[in-house]
């Protein structure tokens, strides 16, 4: 489990195929800030962009991980397929400060950006997100944006072929600063996460059994 609160700003340096054929998964090299990974261990959870990873090796002395990716994970995420910067966070321990919100760090589905722009001292974030996450999107809810634990400021339900939803959410300077946020452009794709407690509603006022009576 996560927060939402990212605590390293790293990057994808090298990239290696795990096989020949597109059913192969790919081997990230990951360099995170000096001093991240002292307290990381083999097979240990790390998020990255939001979606949760096993660190497969470590190399303290040049403060780099790897992890393995499948092809069914890159087809379900973005951003991890390619160098440049990441979001990290480490697995959430038992007694920590739960700052964002629950966070998975398993991907519901893949927005596109809008609009970044800057506004007074903050940056206005406009995703729109897929049709089937729209019903879990509501005024002042919570969603995870490439691992970032967000607010969301407005939802406007779009009425063109394709459906969905376009969110609005404020981001301060210190997120633009110290997250991969800042790198997104009108068109980058973003990972999202539903908030948690939201899927578990929908479930239950959609629960199949409900009008089944016992015979």
């Amino acid at each position: 489990m996560f927060t939402g609160i990212i605590t390293g700003m790293g990057r994808i340096v090298a990239i290696h195929s795990l096989g020949s054929s597109s059913d192969h998964g790919k081997r990230l090299t990951i360099e995170a800030p000096a001093g991240y990974l002292d307290d990381v261990g083999l097979g240990d959870s790390i998020a990255l962009n939001g979606a949760c990873m096993t660190a497969t090796t470590l190399d303290l002395a040049n403060h780099r991980f790897t992890i393995d990716i499948s092809a069914e994970s890159l087809a379900k995420t973005t951003g991890l397929a390619q160098t440049g910067p990441i979001n990290l966070e480490k697995a959430l321990r038992a007694h920590d400060r739960l700052g964002g919100h629950i966070v998975s760090g398993h991907v519901d589905g893949i927005g596109s950006v809008t609009h970044f722009a800057q506004v007074g001292e903050s940056w206005e974030l406009r995703i729109r997100a897929p049709r089937e996450l729209s019903k879990y999107l509501a005024y002042k809810g919570s969603i995870t944006v490439n691992g970032v634990s967000l607010t969301v400021n407005r939802v406007v339900d779009l009425a063109d072929e394709a459906g969905g939803s376009e969110i609005s959410i404020n981001l301060i300077p210190h997120t633009v600063e110290n997250t991969a946020l800042g790198q997104l452009a009108a068109g980058s794709g973003v990972n999202l996460e539903i908030d948690l407690i939201a899927r578990y509603v929908e479930r239950m006022l959609n629960d199949p059994h409900k009008n089944i009576k016992a015979s």
